[in-house]
């Protein structure tokens, strides 16, 4: 007996150290597999409060992202998948990417961009089935989107061509949804609501010489031009987007200029299209300056705001942003950005844009989980905005070990909005006022 308990530890032992081993060689072989095949695992969590002295309904009136008043709310915990292409050399590549976004800000990067009713007629629309009803409609302000799925190809074709397919967010403008690449916790009406945040469809750039840049690409999955599109509505309508980049050769100047054109949406060929100019320009090593200029039209939607009713119209919208940024040490930013945006036909810029972009027919009646739509309004106006606000690398500034929060950023903004009607009677829409004043600190950390 004595024997056998002896053979059964033996053989117990055995397996045990065979079934670890074997799991620690597979661990192994993955972490290697993932290391040779370039694969990347990474993203971000950026959360904050805004201070709203003026505010009583619990939003920020037209502004959007930072849209919450005088309470926290976490924003973007995006994870991504990815496996970047090599985008020089004789050699062919492929890769691609896969985000997945939680939090407040993913209902305005889901795939709206077959919305609620038909811009031309205002008819009921059947809305697309990507992202848009993930999650959380109970919740009011949290969702799940996922703004990003393609793959890319690098083709050794002249001095190189790389392809997008699928889902992506737009080359064009400078401000972008995700928030490691802005300065500011708000972001400028001209993101909001004057230009796309995602495409479907295909994305070619092609490397002219070290100065010269070139995209351009076909459009797919929207009733809105081509705009914030999925994948199985409106695969009929196709849209074009175009544009190019110079650099300087000391890369300090840069013009970018670029936009989409198309039909609105397989029953209108009403124009839907806009182009934008974004140059920046390197002072010195510590100060950047950036000039973005926009503008957009929508041919024949339907307008019912505080100015028209029942009225088919073209709608145009335009802006001008300045932004500047310095670099007070190598941890501390200072920047500083100005806004004019001119909703001309009251067409782009609904308050609060939550409760708009929540909307969804039920039981053939409009209804928004993340209000009451009855509180919605929009005017032709515009809109104007000043932000001043400070980047500061916490754990880099006090020298903190800890590798998980070496990359942790802390954003404090004061911005002040104001509204002036355009040629109509006087619009309010921060909680009753002309002008706010808002006051946020926010914390983005990349991982």
């Amino acid at each position: 007996m004595k024997i056998h308990k002896w053979l059964l530890c033996a053989l117990a032992s055995t397996v045990l150290f065979f079934d670890t081993y074997s799991i620690t060689l597979q661990a192994s072989n993955l972490k290697n597999f993932i290391s040779e095949s370039k694969i990347k695992f990474g993203g971000w969590i950026n959360g904050g409060a805004t201070f709203n002295p003026s505010q009583a309904g619990g939003y920020n009136g037209p502004v959007i992202f930072a849209d919450q008043a005088n309470r926290f709310q976490l924003n973007q915990l995006n994870l991504f998948v990815q496996r970047p292409v090599v985008s020089t050399g004789n050699a062919w590549d492929i890769g691609g990417r896969v985000d997945f976004m939680f939090g407040t800000d993913a209902i305005f990067t889901q795939a709206f961009g077959v919305p609620t009713f038909d811009v031309n007629t205002g008819e009921p629309l059947s809305r697309s089935n990507w992202d848009l009803n993930l999650c959380c409609s109970s919740s009011r302000t949290y969702g799940i989107a996922l703004p990003q799925t393609y793959l890319e190809v690098y083709a050794p074709i002249g001095n190189g061509l790389n392809v997008k397919v699928g889902h992506f967010y737009t080359p064009t403008g400078f401000e972008t949804v995700p928030a490691p690449d802005n300065f500011f916790y708000t972001r400028a009406y001209t993101l909001n609501v004057g230009e796309p945040f995602t495409h479907t469809g295909l994305l070619a750039n092609y490397t002219v010489n070290k100065n010269w840049l070139i995209l351009g690409g076909a459009l797919t999955g929207s009733a809105t031009g081509g705009w914030d599109a999925g994948w199985d509505k409106e695969l009929e309508n196709w849209s074009g987007i175009a544009g190019f980049t110079w650099s300087s050769d000391n890369q300090a100047t840069s013009l970018h200029i670029s936009g989409t054109y198309g039909a609105t949406s397989t029953r209108s060929s009403e124009p839907w299209g806009f182009y934008n100019i974004v140059f920046k320009q390197k002072i010195n090593p510590r100060t950047l300056l950036v000039l973005h200029q926009v503008y957009g039209l929508a041919g024949g939607v339907l307008l019912n705001n505080l100015h028209y009713t029942n009225t088919v119209k073209d709608a145009e919208w335009m802006s001008v942003v300045a932004h500047l940024y310095y670099d007070l040490t190598d941890n501390l930013s200072a920047g500083i950005r100005g806004e004019w945006f001119r909703d001309k036909h009251g067409f782009r810029n609904p308050s609060p844009f939550r409760i708009a972009a929540a909307t969804n027919i039920v039981n053939g009646t409009a209804v928004s989980y993340a209000g009451d739509i009855n509180s919605v309004t929009i005017t032709p106006a515009d809109y104007y905005s000043l932000t001043v606000g400070l980047n500061w690398k916490i754990a880099k500034t006090l020298k903190l070990k800890w590798d998980v929060i070496k990359k942790l950023n802390a954003r404090p903004n004061i911005r002040y909005d104001r509204v002036d009607a355009y040629q109509t009677t006087a619009y309010r829409p921060f909680d009753g006022n002309k002008d706010q004043i808002l006051f946020s600190l926010d914390f983005m950390l990349p991982f």
